[in-house]
């Protein structure tokens, strides 16, 4: 039985496209799920702003605990300012991007075959002083010349790549189709014989997952795919066909296959922009549309609905709760919108025994200090107190709070409105932590900003602990 090595684009693709680009959280986000998916190798897209690109490269290698980071590194550049970003990495991958064809050769690099074999082996060289693991894609490989691949497998193969992926950009081909072209490339390759080999397939005539499979009955060590639709193999529907039929061509993964639907779901609400604009992970947060208001005639499967676009994964008990709550705002009302749904799911869903409650804090800030907050939260072992400085009030209390209780997470959105008028109003803040792929979010109210904006931080982190403690 052969281990795959399941290669997830999924970033690398949306980093460079005009539509369903990702923010720099977002990209950190989603390389954090794939990583607890387990999936071998997570691909970035290469450096071109070297400091934005560098950062974030940082980042998803400090965060990513289990799978392979893969960078490229232009054909003909200097890996070492891609190798000193992936340093901290557990495991990293250098890859090098050619072309195979003649026209992308000569229209895209204008050099001519032996020039790009050249420049094949000296930039495969160059990423073998900084790892073991270099990949060779070559990209059109399916409209190249049999002679010119040829050559290109044996110049990557001497100079030190470990693993050769062919590349079907046209995506024109049929299973059948495909998989001849693999047997060819194996009669006339005997070096790929002891080495890696994989594909990377386009799903331009919805074929992909299948030349996929193809390819792994035709021996292929490593595939790649998405898990969201970018034009490629998608990870859930190649990995479920593994699962449920590896035994009988040989191959199986180390893929989480049991929490795929439900990580691929969350991916996807990060990937899917809205009409007009999107939905950006930070403190933008959720996306109101007239298609998420919601009237007193809307079953619960409905008002679940609308909380799951929100990022909620509510139990059977929690979606009763909050249902009821809509029924007795929407009963006095003509419609309830996305963020006011928001709002009941806040007050309504999981709530739980509060393992930190706030005690007292005090703030100081101004025009020309650093904010500053000192927090004392009342826990069953005694009064824990925390102090940090920030940017601005809020920040800084936050920042306290995660010294406290030695946890972080990701801020996904951040509300304040006032519920009353004139100059005591009160003002009801909502707090989103996204943790575990999931999304718990926080009530405060207060006549103070900072009193309401700590006591939903504080009751959002509550759900989390409570959660992650009862698993």
């Amino acid at each position: 039985m052969n281990n795959i090595r399941v290669c997830d684009s999924t970033v690398r693709k949306l980093s460079s496209g005009k539509d369903n680009v990702l923010s720099f959280k977002e990209k950190l986000e989603v390389a954090k799920l794939l990583d607890k998916l387990c999936v071998d190798v997570i691909e970035l897209d290469e450096i071109r702003n070297s400091r934005v690109d560098s950062l974030l490269i940082k980042s998803v290698s400090t965060a990513v605990k289990n799978s392979t980071i893969a960078v490229p590194v232009a054909l003909g550049g200097d890996p070492a300012p891609t190798a000193a970003a992936l340093s901290e990495a557990g495991s990293f991958r250098l890859q090098v991007v050619a072309p195979g064809s003649s026209v992308r050769m000569e229209y895209v690099y204008h050099k001519k075959a032996p020039a790009i074999t050249e420049m094949v082996k000296t930039t495969i060289g160059a990423c073998r002083e900084y790892t073991d693991d270099v990949e060779l894609l070559i990209d059109d490989a399916t409209r190249a010349d049999g002679a010119v691949l040829s050559e290109l497998v044996k110049t990557a193969a001497d100079a030190g790549a470990t693993t050769i992926t062919f590349c079907d950009d046209a995506g024109t081909m049929l299973p059948e189709e495909f998989a001849a072209f693999l047997e060819e490339r194996l009669r006339s390759d005997e070096v790929l014989e002891n080495m890696a080999w994989g594909v990377s397939c386009s799903d331009e005539l919805s074929m992909a997952d299948a030349c996929v499979i193809a390819a792994l009955c035709h021996g292929a060590k490593e595939i790649k795919a998405s898990a969201y639709p970018v034009n490629t193999a998608s990870l859930e529907n190649v990995c479920r066909v593994i699962a449920g039929k590896g035994e009988s061509f040989g191959v199986r993964t180390g893929v989480a296959t049991s929490s795929m639907k439900r990580t691929v779901s969350v991916i996807n609400r990060f990937c899917v922009p809205s009409e007009g604009s999107r939905t950006v992970f930070g403190f933008t947060g959720s996306v109101e549309s007239s298609d998420d208001r919601l009237t007193s005639h809307d079953s619960k499967e409905a008002v679940t609905g609308v909380a799951e676009k929100l990022g909620y994964s509510l139990s059977d008990e929690d979606a009763q709760k909050v249902y009821e709550a809509f029924m007795k705002i929407a009963s006095k009302k003509e419609s309830v919108s996305a963020k006011e749904l928001d709002a009941i799911v806040a007050v309504a869903a999981m709530q739980v025994p509060a393992r930190y409650v706030l005690e007292n804090y005090i703030v100081n800030t101004g025009s020309s200090i650093t904010a500053m907050a000192h927090v004392s939260l009342q826990t069953k072992e005694g009064t824990l107190e925390g102090v940090s400085l920030g940017d601005g009030p809020i920040d800084a209390a936050f920042h306290a709070i995660e010294q406290i209780t030695g946890r972080r997470y990701e801020l996904d959105d951040f509300q304040i409105k006032a519920v009353t008028e004139g100059k005591e109003a009160a003002a009801e803040t909502i707090v989103k932590l996204l943790a575990n792929g999931r999304v718990y979010s926080g009530r405060g109210l207060s006549t103070d900003i900072i009193g309401a904006s700590v006591r939903a931080y504080l009751n959002a982190v509550n759900k989390v602990v409570f959660e992650e403690e009862a698993e």
